[in-house]
């Protein structure tokens, strides 16, 4: 079993920055990718941005390419996710999710372990 704790979420004007931490614990040496996703109400829940965690190399959905960036810290078993230049459509219950079975995954059928979300707004 892993457990994450997603935090950092808030309310930021357009243009603005947030940064999301997602803390890991439990088997956490079955960790094969880490990833964020979003879903905004009435919404699919979408990829956001991913790391392969044994190298460190992250992917990004086209969306957020050149504004967010994932990276961790094996040691802390933590990843985060800088989001700056946020616009409105950033809006969304931001997800972290841990794979045990794929390096680099854009599908959340990918993932076996999820958080509970956390909220960001972003206002225009």
């Amino acid at each position: 079993q892993v457990q994450l704790v997603e935090s950092g979420g808030g309310l930021v004007q357009a243009g603005g920055s947030l940064r999301l931490s997602c803390v890991a614990s439990g088997r956490t040496f079955s960790t094969y990718a880490m990833g964020w996703f979003r879903q905004a109400p009435g919404k699919e829940r979408e990829f956001v941005a991913a790391i392969t965690w044994s190298t460190g190399s992250p992917y990004y959905a086209d969306s957020v390419k050149g504004r967010f960036t994932f990276s961790r810290d094996n040691a802390k078993n933590t990843g985060y996710l800088q989001m700056n230049s946020l616009k409105p459509e950033d809006t969304a219950v931001y997800y972290c999710a841990v794979s045990t079975f794929s390096r680099r995954a854009y599908n959340p059928s990918n993932y076996d372990y999820w958080g509970q979300g956390t909220q960001v707004t972003v206002s225009s």
